[in-house]
């Protein structure tokens, strides 16, 4: 005759991975929806997270954290890899003002900047490109320590969209 026991730490670490998927899985359909899967994305701009203007430039700010890289623009609730807006005609400046980092911003195609591709700087080259096309856009940014070793480039995606027009 086989007897088996359950302790009450054998059956709470048994328990553990059931639960754990279930928040993992539940935290994934709330952080699957994006500003760009919206019907009107225009809609999502406001005063507070509409970056620069056609005077004056929209300074986004690309660093790498702990856990992977961030882009945040100058606006007046800036969240790191946030959505944010901007208007047709206004500038964009890509920099770091965190310390030998470079970094990559892939707008995709068709970019909703000028010139179009690849946004290439760093801590001492900061990039201007100007907002053409209206329409919500996901871009990428990868940021790496300058002179680091293997591991120390990190990338995530954003949002950003591009109000007005003709």
């Amino acid at each position: 005759m086989t007897i088996h026991r359950c302790f009450a730490i054998g059956c709470t670490l048994l328990s553990l991975p059931l639960v754990f998927l279930a928040n993992v899985a539940g935290a994934q359909s709330k952080s699957d929806k994006h500003a760009c899967s919206e019907p009107n994305s225009a809609q999502l701009c406001k005063a507070a997270n509409t970056c620069g203007s056609s005077s004056t430039p929209c300074i986004v700010d690309v660093k790498r954290t702990g856990d992977g890289a961030s882009s945040t623009p100058n606006t007046q609730n800036a969240k790191s890899n946030a959505p944010f807006c901007v208007t047709v005609g206004t500038t964009v400046t890509w920099k770091s003002t965190a310390k030998n980092v470079g970094f990559i911003v892939d707008p995709g195609t068709p970019s909703p900047f000028e010139p179009a591709g690849a946004i290439i700087g760093g801590s001492d080259r900061s990039v201007n490109v100007v907002a053409k096309i209206p329409g919500c856009y996901r871009y990428s940014v990868g940021a790496c320590m300058s002179g680091a070793i293997y591991g120390m480039c990190k990338e995530t995606s954003a949002e950003v969209i591009v109000i007005g027009g003709k």
